[in-house]
C-alpha cells in the first residue's frame, strides 16, 4: 500500500505559487478590439463560463469587445431562464451565464446572438433574448470574422459539440 507523506492541507492553503506570473499583463492600446466567437452548448462544458469571464477580462483591458452568440451558444443569451419562475435561481450557477453575460454588458461589451440557431434550433424568439444582445443575421456571423481580421483584432474562437 502507498504510504502518503504529507500535512492536509486546510481551507485556506496554497497548494500551488498563486504570484508567479510569466507573461506581460498586456493592456490594449487606444482602438484596439476584440472578438469573441462563441459555439458552445451552455451547462455542456466548463467552456461556455471561460468564454464568458475571458470576454470579460479582455473587456477589462480596455479592448472594444464584441462577444458573438451562434448555434448553441445562442443559448446563453436566453432571459427566460429560471425555475420555478423566469429570474428564480433553479439551482445553484442556474442564471451563471446571464449573471456573467449582463456584466459584461453592464460594462460596456457588446454581445450579439444569431437569430437563425435561436429560432430555427431553439425555438427561442428575438424577444427572448437579455436586453442588451443585438440578434443578428446569420450571414454576420463570418462578416464578423471579416471585419475582425480586417481590423487586425485580437479573435478567440471556442466550438463545443
Amino acid at each position: 500500500m502507498v504510504d502518503i507523506v504529507g500535512e492536509r492541507v486546510s481551507t485556506g492553503d496554497a497548494i500551488v505559487d498563486y504570484e508567479d506570473k510569466v507573461f506581460p499583463d498586456h493592456q490594449a492600446e487606444p482602438g484596439q478590439k476584440a472578438f469573441v466567437f462563441y459555439h458552445c452548448v451552455p451547462f455542456e462544458s466548463s467552456a461556455s463560463l471561460v468564454n464568458l469571464l475571458t470576454a470579460t477580462r479582455i473587456l477589462r483591458k480596455g479592448f472594444e469587445t464584441h462577444f458573438v452568440m451562434f448555434g448553441p451558444g445562442s443559448l446563453a443569451a436566453a432571459a427566460t431562464r429560471g425555475y420555478p419562475k423566469v429570474g428564480d435561481e433553479g439551482f445553484p450557477g442556474n442564471l451563471n451565464y446571464n449573471n456573467l453575460l449582463q456584466r459584461f454588458m453592464d460594462e460596456g461589451g457588446h454581445a450579439y446572438a444569431c437569430r437563425f440557431s435561436a429560432a430555427a434550433l431553439y425555438g427561442m424568439r428575438e424577444i427572448d433574448m437579455m436586453e442588451g444582445v443585438k440578434p443578428i443575421n446569420p450571414k454576420d456571423i463570418l462578416d464578423a470574422a471579416i471585419t475582425a481580421w480586417k481590423e487586425k483584432a485580437l479573435v478567440l474562437n471556442t466550438w463545443t459539440m
